[in-house]
């Protein structure tokens, strides 16, 4: 008796607000969402990206999985922020072997950090339209320590990493798997507690790229400035609006202050982008992430970009199995984009 390869992964997104995992099984009908599950984490264990805390992080994991019921070991995780640089280059014409060889020497004159402190990866993706002798590839560089940190979790975890991504292919991916595809240029957008990450599509291919420093945190942060109260506290009021401690006025104007910010790097972002594709304009914008909840941001956005912008539903391409809440799972679709991004994602796969 033959047994079909288990190739299925659990996607893990360990974020700086909240840890979340997603297990996707195929059955007969097609792919069945069988798991999600999501565990808020305190501020500081996770900033920037970068795991502060270790210890803390391996057993909140560990949480995860036990108490969700989670068996599926095999996970697939992500990166992002500033450790992680993503950018198209343009060489000379050569085999996958022969770039393998060299993409070192290549990668050099574009990563900032010490070329032997970061791991490389890269995607050939086609002859450059501009010069015939050139193709153009996708290279991707990730500080090694930052790697490390979040595989030495999972495997204290007990888990075993099979596929570590970059944030924003992973929404990428989703994306992809969610929508029609169409020719006009997109940006994908996610706003998440303490990083924003920026994906601009041309063609279903990824052509702009861009993480900054921004997210709801910052909301947290004013909330903390203006009453005292910890960041845990902050974030309560910020979901609950309890006016005894701060009035829905000052709220709105944190609300209004922090969403300005958010617009006008992203708009400074398009700016860059124009400046390279002075002949593209985007149409629409997909946003993820908990920021993708706020209504005055979206309206904003529309009005600053002149574009159409909706909110991703990662969710809606898949079955639901009926042991999982369908009014929780509406509630957090933008923030589940990334972990079904990882959750698409099979054992073997680059």
């Amino acid at each position: 008796m033959f047994f079909k390869k288990k190739t299925s992964l659990t996607g893990l997104d360990i974020g700086s607000g909240c840890i979340k995992a997603a297990e996707i099984v195929e059955g007969k009908a097609g792919s069945i969402l069988k798991h999600f599950a999501v565990v808020d984490i305190a501020p500081g264990i996770i900033e920037d990206g970068v795991i502060k805390d270790q210890e803390t992080a391996t057993q909140i994991v560990k949480g995860l999985f036990r108490e969700n019921d989670l068996k599926e070991q095999n996970v697939s995780i992500s990166i992002g922020g500033y450790s992680v640089i993503v950018k198209k280059i343009n060489v000379q014409t050569m085999t996958e072997e022969e770039l393998q060889e060299t993409i070192q020497f290549e990668a050099e004159q574009y990563i900032p950090f010490d070329i032997a402190d970061v791991n490389l990866d890269f995607q050939i993706l086609g002859e450059n339209p501009h010069n015939a002798s050139q193709m153009e590839v996708l290279l991707v560089a990730a500080k090694r320590d930052m790697i490390n940190d979040y595989v030495d979790v999972v495997r204290s975890a007990g888990l075993n990493p099979c596929v570590m991504d970059v944030d924003a292919f992973a929404l990428q991916n989703i994306f992809e798997a969610t929508y029609e595809p169409t020719e006009e240029s997109i940006a994908l957008i996610d706003i998440g507690a303490s990083k924003t990450s920026l994906n601009i599509l041309k063609d279903n291919t990824s052509v702009f790229m861009r993480d900054v420093s921004l997210g709801c945190g910052q909301i947290n942060q004013k909330i903390v400035s203006l009453v005292g109260c910890s960041p845990e506290e902050a974030e309560q009021i910020k979901h609950s609006g309890q006016v005894d401690k701060v009035s829905a006025e000052d709220l709105r104007e944190i609300v209004s202050a922090v969403v300005a910010d958010w617009c006008t790097e992203i708009r400074r972002a398009l700016d860059f982008f124009y400046s390279t594709y002075p002949e593209d304009q985007i149409k629409r914008i997909v946003l993820s992430g908990g920021g993708a909840n706020i209504k005055e941001f979206r309206e904003q956005l529309a009005a600053e970009t002149s574009a159409d912008v909706d909110v991703i539903n990662p969710f809606s391409s898949f079955s639901v199995d009926d042991r999982l809440d369908a009014s929780f799972l509406e509630k957090m679709a933008p923030q589940a984009a990334i972990c079904m991004g990882l959750a698409i994602r099979k054992v073997g796969d680059k």
